[in-house]
């Protein structure tokens, strides 16, 4: 009897929290056409606590998705260009001597903030970069003598531009493991991209005093949440409740080692590269509306879990041969002839 009662309750929890899901993400669709594959990441890296690179070109709606979530759920936002002058300090914050009192006060970077846009990371010196990847690990900020710790949730929201490279610092590898996943945008259909067109055309203009501008979509962001933080909280409770099978553990360890041996790769993947891979199976089994994970988790999120954590030898890159090429290769290996070509399914 308490068997039945506690899977009905767990049967009801998954339905309150699929509603949240659902909600955030029309929320999200409402000003944003699209890209439900970052939109699912964004959520999966907020749930369980990783940080997300995203590599794309300037101009499909990466700041405005970020914002967008942020205000879905409540959260603040903030968002850093990074550039070649940047200090640590800019991000992290530093002391100020106030001349009235003669004493230092602490003034508090743009990095204590729930979801930080780190746009174009690449183009920061690496002493920067350091330091945010330093409190990405930590989730905390030293600043004189004191410490402080980052707000909960904290998630960084990395961008890259992978044309432009000139007067760019390229992030090590040991850097790049610090990301959870690592996610490759691309430009949206034609369709989405006239829906995206008549949108903009239908924006209107904003008058202020004797003036106006034309409104933009950042415009259209309700500032009314459509969740809550205890609903955020349960959410990330319920990740650690799916069930991950000896099974699906096994296969991950399979994929995982076979990095490590196979004569392509020069630098294979750390236990890191693993538990990212489960924990962000599992909230992607929970965004479907699963309290336990299967082999198409595992499918949709290998290359964005693993690619960026690896490195191709000279023979390899000689040969033309890409990460992708040889990660689907390892996953046929495992069990991968039913991979489905869809990563994402918007409703389950």
């Amino acid at each position: 009897m308490q068997k039945m009662l506690n899977e009905a309750q767990i049967d009801t929890d998954i339905k309150a929290i699929s509603q949240f899901i659902r909600d955030v993400r029309e929320r999200v669709a409402t000003i944003v056409v699209g890209q439900d594959v970052v939109v699912e990441r964004l959520l999966i890296s907020l749930f369980t606590g990783g940080h997300l690179l995203l590599q794309g070109v300037p101009g499909i709606a990466k700041t405005l998705l970020a914002s967008t979530l942020s205000r879905a759920i409540d959260l603040s936002f903030s968002r850093i260009q990074f550039t070649i002058d940047l200090l640590p300090s800019d991000i992290l914050g530093s002391e100020i001597l106030d001349q009235r009192t003669h004493e230092f006060r602490t003034h508090k970077g743009p990095i204590f903030t729930h979801l930080l846009l780190a746009d174009e990371i690449n183009r920061a010196a690496p002493k920067v970069q350091g330091a945010l990847l330093e409190a990405m690990q930590e989730r905390k900020v030293t600043i004189g003598k004191t410490t402080y710790p980052l707000p909960v949730p904290f998630l960084v929201i990395a961008t890259q531009n992978p044309i432009e490279q000139s007067g760019t610092f390229e992030l090590p590898e040991a850097q790049l493991d610090r990301f959870m996943l690592c996610h490759r945008l691309n430009y949206p259909t034609p369709d989405e991209e006239k829906v995206i067109f008549r949108r903009n055309m239908q924006l209107g203009i904003h008058r202020e005093d004797r003036g106006a501008t034309a409104r933009t979509e950042f415009d259209l962001i309700d500032h009314e949440p459509v969740g809550s933080s205890d609903q955020l909280v349960a959410t990330i409770d319920a990740v650690h409740r799916v069930h991950v099978s000896d099974t699906f553990l096994e296969h991950v360890v399979n994929l995982i080692d076979r990095t490590r041996v196979h004569p392509a790769i020069e630098l294979g993947c750390s236990p890191r590269a693993g538990i990212a891979l489960i924990k962000a199976s599992r909230a992607r089994a929970l965004i479907h509306g699963r309290d336990y994970v299967v082999p198409d988790d595992l499918f949709a999120l290998a290359e964005d879990a693993i690619l960026h954590r690896i490195r191709l030898n000279y023979e390899a890159l000689a040969d033309g041969l890409s990460g992708e090429e040889i990660l689907q290769g390892m996953l046929r290996d495992i069990g991968g002839e039913n991979k489905p070509t869809d990563a994402v399914i918007v409703d389950s």
